[in-house]
């Protein structure tokens, strides 16, 4: 079996229900494919415990959290499951499908976790910069298919394939990561400042440009409707819990004005004058 966290988010296939360790996604798939092991993420000795000899072959996991709620993980968490991995002959592989392609200030977001590299890592949504592409990429040791193993339809598709690679390319040419970088720190500055003006904010936390916002109410459906309304657009992964995920080379102009729009909407949800 492959072991993935609880609270994780890895896609709406069939078997990627399985892995993902969400029930509300869950529910209307059962019975699900079996093999896969939910666990507490960020938590080391729940992969150990679920480590089965002669059985587990694998851990999933991302490198930060996004639909689960932007969960960052402890320093060293990742690279100790790796090390594990290593030790027990197993793969270790990392979904980069919402942290990679500059998300979290780096090219790849296991980038931004010290020592840290996978052996298979997935990659998607960004990846083909607004046309459909998926790909992983793996180490050599466990690069077992040969063209034609695998496929679909229109998988690897000239058009979406060269829209990925130009994406690419202006992603490294245009320093897209160093970008994130900068402006996600300059997000999460006036979100903290707005925690001053709302308390209802408890937390604000993240990479790059991969940020949430957690409250203490269920506001979160209201707002992102009021922000919607006033051209912001946000993503309400918990009811309580704000993500936002703007376009890497937002402007500093654009941050302001969202968080404008945003300081309106809590005002108007939370009663404030």
């Amino acid at each position: 079996h492959i072991i993935t966290a609880l609270d994780s988010f890895h896609g709406r296939t069939q078997a990627m229900m399985a892995a993902t360790g969400q029930p509300h996604y869950q529910d209307n798939w059962t019975p699900l494919m079996p093999g896969f092991v939910n666990v507490p993420y960020n938590d080391f000795g729940a992969i150990a415990g679920a480590y089965v000899e002669g059985r587990t072959c694998a851990v999933l996991l991302e490198p930060v959290q996004g639909e689960g709620g932007v969960n960052v993980p402890d320093d060293g968490y990742l690279k100790r499951v790796q090390d594990f991995c290593k030790e027990k002959n197993i793969l270790f592989m990392l979904d980069e499908v919402q942290t990679g392609m500059g998300r979290l200030g780096t090219v790849f977001g296991y980038q931004r976790f010290e020592g840290v590299e996978p052996d298979v890592m997935t990659l998607g949504k960004a990846l083909g910069s607004g046309a459909p592409l998926g790909a992983f990429a793996c180490k050599e040791f466990c690069s077992v298919l040969e063209p034609g193993d695998h496929g679909s339809t229109f998988g690897g598709n000239a058009l979406t394939t060269a829209a990925g690679g130009a994406g690419a390319k202006a992603l490294l040419d245009e320093d897209g990561p160093g970008q994130a970088m900068r402006n996600g720190e300059y997000l999460t500055g006036k979100l903290n400042a707005l925690r001053e003006d709302h308390q209802v904010i408890t937390e604000v936390r993240g990479m790059g440009m991969l940020i949430g916002v957690e409250m203490d109410e269920e506001l979160s459906a209201a707002i992102v409707a009021d922000c919607a309304e006033n051209g912001l657009l946000l993503n309400a992964v918990r009811p309580n819990m704000l993500r936002f995920m703007p376009p890497l080379n937002a402007s500093t102009e654009e941050i302001d004005e969202a968080i404008g729009i945003l300081d309106s909407a809590l005002t108007k949800s939370t009663g404030r004058s």
